[in-house]
C-alpha cells in the first residue's frame, strides 16, 4: 500500500499502571485482538520494509506476544524522544519514512498513514480535534499550513491550550536525517525527559519542513485506562456494524451484536439482536442467527439456520442447510449437509453425517477425565431424545437409536438399538414414600 520505502517503530513501553492489571495495557482486547495487534496489523497493511516494537526492561510478556515482530529494549524509559533513540542501531542502515506510532492506539486506520506518506515533508505530525482536549500537546501551526512548534501540555500556558488542534503522538520522521536532529533533543522541561516533539522545533531550525495532516478524533483514541478500554470497543463495534451492513448483511438490532476483528459475513445473512461472534467466524451466503446466539472459532455453511441461544465453539464446522437450535452447543465438530439438532443437545469431538436428525436432550459423552474421544454419526441417522453417546462409538448410516438410549458400543449400518432398563412398577410406592417424608418432617 506505502508509495515509498517505510520502517514502523511501535512504542510500547508504558507501564500502564492506571489500567490497575497484570496484563500489560497495550495486551487488552479490543474486538477479541490485543491493543497492539491492531497497530501491527494496520502497520502490515502498508507493507514496510521493517517492523519493531519498543519495550521496557523486564516486558516479555508484550515481546513474547508480538513475536515474530521483534522488540528493542528501552531501560531506563526516559521519554518518546529516548524510545526512538533505541531504534537507532536496529535501523541504522534504513534509508526513507520512520513511522512512530503508539501501541494503545487500536483504532488508527492504515489510509490516514498513507495520506502522511503522501507529504512532501522532512517531519509529518498527525493532529487531530478531540472534544476534550484534556491533557494533550497542541501544534503550533505557522502559514501554509507548516508547523512550527509542538508545544507539551506540561510545558505550555493558557493561550497554547486555547488552541484545540492536539497532538496524537504519531508522527513521520525521514532516515537517515531523523538521528541527527534526535541527538539534539534536551532534557530541560518540567519531566525531565526527551521529548520527540522537540524535533519539530530543531528541523524547522535547520531548515527543514514539517507539516500537520489532520486526522478523525476517534482513530486516534488512546487508552491508557479501563475506561478507554470500553470506548475503544464501542468504536470499533460501530465500525463493524457499519462495515456489516453494508456488504449486504442485515442486523435486526445492530447496537447490540457484537463482532470480533476478523469476523466475516457472506451475503444475505441475518443477524438477530443479542449475537456475539468472537475470533475466526466464518459465515457464508444466506445463514440467520437467531438471538442470543455465542459464535466462535467456527464456519457456518450457505443457508443454515443457528440458534436462538445457541453455541458455536472453536472447530464447529457447519456444513449447508443444517440446524443448529435452542440451547444447543456444539465443539470441535463437523455436522455434515442438512443435519439437524434443533434443541438442548451437545456435540463435541464428533462427525454428524447429513440429513442426520439430533433428537433433543442427546449428547456426546466425549471426556472420560482424561482425554477427549471421537463420536462418529453417519447419514440419515435418527438419534432419539435424552440419549447419551459415550465416545468412542460410531453410528452407522440409517441407524436409529431409541429415546433414552445409552450407546456404548458401535451401531452398524441401518440398525435399530433401544438401549433401556425393564420397566419396574411398585404398586402404592408413590403414596408410601409421600407419607414417610411426612412422618420424617
Amino acid at each position: 500500500m506505502a508509495s515509498q520505502k517505510l520502517a514502523v517503530l511501535v512504542l510500547a513501553a508504558g507501564k500502564s499502571t492506571r489500567m490497575k492489571s497484570s496484563l500489560s495495557k497495550v495486551l487488552h482486547p479490543v474486538g477479541g485482538r490485543a491493543l497492539i495487534g491492531h497497530v501491527l496489523a494496520m502497520a502490515a497493511d502498508l507493507a514496510p520494509a521493517q517492523t519493531f516494537v519498543v519495550v521496557g526492561k523486564d516486558m516479555d510478556q508484550i515481546s513474547d506476544a508480538i513475536a515474530p515482530t521483534p522488540s528493542i529494549i528501552q531501560d531506563p524509559p526516559k521519554g518518546t524522544g529516548h524510545a526512538v533513540q533505541c531504534a537507532r542501531d536496529a535501523l541504522s542502515s534504513f534509508t526513507g519514512k520512520v513511522l512512530v506510532v503508539y501501541g494503545d492506539t487500536p483504532l488508527l486506520l492504515a489510509g490516514t498513514i498513507q495520506a502522511m506518506l503522501e507529504v512532501e515533508a522532512d517531519v509529518v505530525v498527525l493532529g487531530f480535534r478531540p472534544e476534550d482536549t484534556a491533557a494533550y500537546g497542541r501544534l503550533k501551526v505557522g502559514k501554509n499550513n507548516t508547523l512550527d512548534a509542538i508545544i507539551e501540555f506540561a510545558d505550555d500556558d493558557k493561550k497554547q491550550r486555547a488552541n484545540i488542534l492536539c497532538n496524537s503522538g504519531v508522527m513521520m520522521l525521514t532516515s537517515p536525517s531523523c538521528w541527527a536532529q534526535l541527538d539534539l533533543l534536551r532534557d530541560d522541561n518540567k519531566k525531565g525527559e526527551l521529548y520527540l516533539t522537540d524535533i519539530v522545533e530543531i528541523t524547522n531550525g535547520q531548515g527543514g519542513r514539517c507539516v500537520v495532516v489532520e486526522a478523525d478524533a476517534d482513530e486516534l483514541l488512546g487508552v491508557d485506562s479501563r475506561e478507554d478500554l470500553a470506548k475503544a470497543e464501542a468504536i470499533f463495534q460501530q465500525r463493524m456494524r457499519a462495515q456489516a451492513l453494508q456488504s449486504g448483511v442485515s442486523l435486526q438490532d445492530p447496537s447490540s451484536v457484537y463482532f470480533a476483528f476478523d469476523t466475516q459475513l457472506g451475503r444475505d445473512v441475518t443477524v438477530a439482536p443479542h449475537v456475539v461472534f468472537g475470533p475466526g467466524v466464518t459465515v457464508e451466503d444466506g445463514v440467520a442467527i437467531e438471538a442470543f446466539s455465542h459464535i466462535e472459532g467456527a464456519h457456518i455453511g450457505t443457508g443454515s439456520r443457528i440458534g436462538p441461544f445457541a453455541r458455536l465453539r472453536p472447530g464447529a464446522d457447519i456444513g449447508r442447510d443444517v440446524h443448529i437450535g435452542n440451547y444447543v452447543e456444539v465443539k470441535k465438530s463437523r455436522i455434515d449437509d442438512g443435519a439437524k439438532a434443533n434443541h438442548l443437545a451437545y456435540i463435541g469431538d464428533a462427525h454428524v453425517g447429513a440429513a442426520t436428525n439430533i433428537g433433543a436432550g442427546t449428547i456426546t459423552a466425549n471426556y472420560d477425565g482424561f482425554n477427549k474421544h471421537k463420536t462418529i454419526i453417519g447419514a440419515g441417522v435418527s438419534v432419539g431424545s435424552n440419549t447419551v453417546l459415550v465416545a468412542p462409538v460410531s453410528i452407522g448410516d440409517g441407524a436409529l437409536i431409541g429415546a433414552g438410549s445409552t450407546i456404548t458400543e458401535d451401531v452398524p449400518k441401518d440398525d435399530m438399538v433401544v438401549v433401556r432398563a425393564d420397566r419396574k412398577d411398585v404398586k402404592g410406592g408413590g403414596e408410601r414414600f409421600r407419607a414417610a417424608r411426612k412422618k420424617d418432617k
